[in-house]
C-alpha cells in the first residue's frame, strides 16, 4: 500500500494468514444453532418467532451483520425455505427458461465451464416474475432472506439473481472476490483508493439458494472464513500464492435443498468442482445491492454524449482542449460504469465487464468516428444495456 492505494505487489500473505487462521467462538453468537468450519448455521424454524418480534429481530439482524462484517464473513440459513415445494416449482420454471434460451441460441454465457457444459440464467429475478408472477411472489416472499438482506444493506435494497446449473464434471472456479471491485481488472481496481476497496464490500451481499441437496462432491461454494477482513484483498486474490493458500485452507459446507448461504462479497470464494456422478447442482445466486448506489438526479447521458461528441472532437482538433481535459469532460457527461446491464446481450468484452459509455466515447474519438457512426454505436450500446 502506498499513499492510500493498494497494489498487487505489496500484498502480504503472512498478514492474510494471520487473519484467516483464527477460530470463530460459538459463544460469541447468541442465535446460531451450530458453527461448522467457522461458518455459523442458523435454524430458521427455531428463529421464525424471533423474526416476528421487533426487538428479537433487531438483535438477530445485528448478529448477522457482525458475522458478515467483523467475524467469519459467511453464514447459512438452514431451512430458509420450509416449503421446498416452491423450490421444485421454481426449478421447473427455470428449466423451461433454460430450454427456451438454448433453443434460441441464448443463455451461452457461463463462468464455470465451456459453453454447453453448464447453464446460466441471467436476470433470473425478472424472468421468474414474467414466467409465473404467483410463483415469484411465493419464492421471493421469503422473510428470512429479506431479513439477512436488510441486516447487511439496510432497507430499500435492490435484489438481482442469476441461476447457475452445474452438471457433473463442471469445473471449479479460481478464488476471487465479487462485485463491485471483483468485477474489474487488476489495473482498474488499482486506480480506486483504499477507502473505496473498503466501501465495495458494504455495497452488496452475495447469496445462494440451494435448489437441491448439495453434498461436498457436487461442488458447493468453497469459502475462506475471515478473508474479507484483509483490506487489500481485491488486489491479493489475483496472486498465485494467495490462490494456492485458498486451495489449502478453504472449507466447503454441504447444503440441503431449501438452505440459503450468504457471504460478504469481499470473502475469498470459488464455486467447487462437481465431482458427483448424477447431481445437477442448481442454485439461484442472489446479488443484492445497496439502495445508496444511485445518483441523486436522473440524467440523459446518452443525449449528452450525442451533443458533446462533435464539440469535444472539434476542440481537440483545434488544440483548445487537452487530452486530459477531454477525459474530464467525458467523465462528467458519460456513464463510466458497465452496470447495470443486460448480460444476455451485453456480455463482457476484452475484460471482466462490458464497455462503458465513456469508453465508447473515447474509442470513437481515437478512431475519429463520424458523428453518425458514433450515434449508431451509442444507440446499439443503450439497447444492449436494456436502458
Amino acid at each position: 500500500m502506498d499513499g492510500g492505494y493498494f497494489d498487487v505487489e505489496s500484498c502480504a500473505l503472512d498478514a492474510f494468514r494471520d487473519l484467516t487462521e483464527r477460530t470463530l467462538d460459538p459463544g460469541a453468537l447468541a442465535s446460531a444453532a451450530a458453527v461448522q468450519d467457522n461458518v455459523p448455521l442458523y435454524d430458521m424454524a427455531d428463529l421464525e418467532a424471533v423474526l416476528g418480534d421487533a426487538g428479537g429481530r433487531q438483535a438477530l439482524l445485528s448478529e448477522w451483520a457482525r458475522v458478515l462484517g467483523q467475524l467469519s464473513g459467511v453464514l447459512v440459513l438452514k431451512g430458509a425455505y420450509a416449503d421446498t415445494g416452491v423450490l421444485d416449482d421454481a426449478t421447473a420454471a427455470y428449466e423451461r427458461v433454460i430450454s427456451r434460451e438454448a433453443e434460441s441460441g441464448g443463455g451461452k454465457g457461463d463462468h464455470f465451464a465451456a459453453a454447453g457444459s453448464n447453464a446460466r440464467v441471467w436476470n433470473s429475478l425478472q424472468k421468474l416474475c414474467e414466467e409465473d408472477p404467483s410463483l415469484f411472489a411465493r419464492y421471493f416472499g421469503n422473510v428470512a432472506i429479506a431479513a439477512v438482506c436488510e441486516a447487511w444493506l439496510g432497507p430499500f435494497y435492490q435484489m438481482t439473481a442469476q441461476v447457475n446449473l452445474v452438471r457433473p464434471g463442471g469445473k471449479a472456479q479460481e478464488a476471487h472476490r465479487d462485485y463491485h471491485l471483483g468485477f474489474q481488472t487488476e489495473a482498474v481496481a488499482a486506480r480506486f483508493p483504499a477507502h473505496i476497496h473498503d466501501l465495495s464490500a458494504a455495497m452488496t451481499l452475495q447469496g445462494a439458494v440451494a435448489h437441491c441437496d448439495m453434498p461436498v462432491e457436487s461442488g458447493p461454494t468453497k469459502l475462506l472464513p475471515f478473508s474479507q477482513l484483509y483490506r487489500p484483498g481485491y488486489m491479493a486474490y489475483r496472486r498465485d500464492d494467495f490462490r494456492a493458500y485458498f486451495e489449502e485452507r478453504h472449507v466447503q459446507l454441504p447444503l440441503e435443498k431449501g438452505d440459503a448461504l450468504f457471504f460478504n462479497p469481499a470473502l475469498f470464494h470459488a464455486a467447487g468442482e462437481n465431482r458427483s456422478a448424477d447431481i445437477a447442482r442448481m442454485a439461484n445466486l442472489l446479488q443484492v445491492s445497496s439502495a445508496f448506489g444511485r445518483a441523486m438526479e436522473a440524467v440523459d447521458r446518452e443525449g449528452m454524449c450525442r451533443s458533446l461528441y462533435p464539440a469535444v472532437r472539434a476542440l481537440l482538433d483545434e488544440e483548445r482542449l487537452s487530452a486530459d481535459e477531454a477525459d474530464a469532460a467525458i467523465a462528467a457527461a458519460a456513464e463510466g460504469y458497465s452496470f447495470p446491464t443486460n448480460l444476455d446481450i451485453d456480455p463482457p468484452v476484452g475484460g471482466l465487464a462490458p464497455e462503458t459509455q465513456a469508453a465508447l466515447f473515447r474509442r470513437a474519438l481515437g478512431n475519429r468516428m463520424l458523428l453518425e457512426e458514433f450515434e449508431t454505436e451509442l444507440s446499439r450500446q443503450t439497447a444492449r444495456r436494456g436502458a
